[in-house]
């Protein structure tokens, strides 16, 4: 199953690159679930994060893995795919693009793919991570709203 967003920032391209961090991670946590990022190495190919879900009845672990990433001038990407995945996921792969528009306004696209362990998880499972993504623009527009 496929989600897309895309998020236009009143931002310079460069700055958003040296500002998509942990905190600004941090900052995109969706609501109303309990996180702990245990390892956050970066954007680049070979980089780890490590995530802990936490609920009052049991706790699952998060990890991808940074399995590709490029640079040009005017766009910027990584990829992170599931590792070890949270039941029922079985399947993560989240394209992250930044895009120049112009001087002072970049493009942030959220491209991502996954599937469980079957379709009939999938239904059900594709508006909950569109929920938890849907928060997303507000939250770039909000980070990247003071850096410079």
């Amino acid at each position: 199953m496929k989600l897309y967003f895309e998020t236009k920032i009143d931002n310079n391209f460069e700055i958003i690159k040296k500002h998509f961090n942990r905190d600004l991670f941090l900052a995109l946590k969706p609501p109303g679930v309990n996180i702990e990022l245990e390892r956050f190495d970066g954007c680049t190919k070979g980089d780890e994060v490590h995530l802990k879900i936490l609920s009052p009845v049991f706790t699952q672990h998060w990890v991808s893995h940074i399995t590709s990433n490029s640079s040009t001038p005017d766009e910027w990407s990584f990829v992170d795919e599931g590792f070890e995945l949270p039941w029922p996921l079985k399947y993560w792969k989240h394209v992250h693009v930044v895009k120049k528009i112009n001087d002072n306004q970049s493009l942030i696209v959220d491209d991502i793919t996954f599937s469980s362990s079957s379709f009939f998880f999938d239904l059900p499972l594709k508006p909950l991570l569109w929920l938890s993504f849907a928060v997303r623009p507000k939250r770039y527009k909000k980070f990247f709203m003071d850096k410079v």
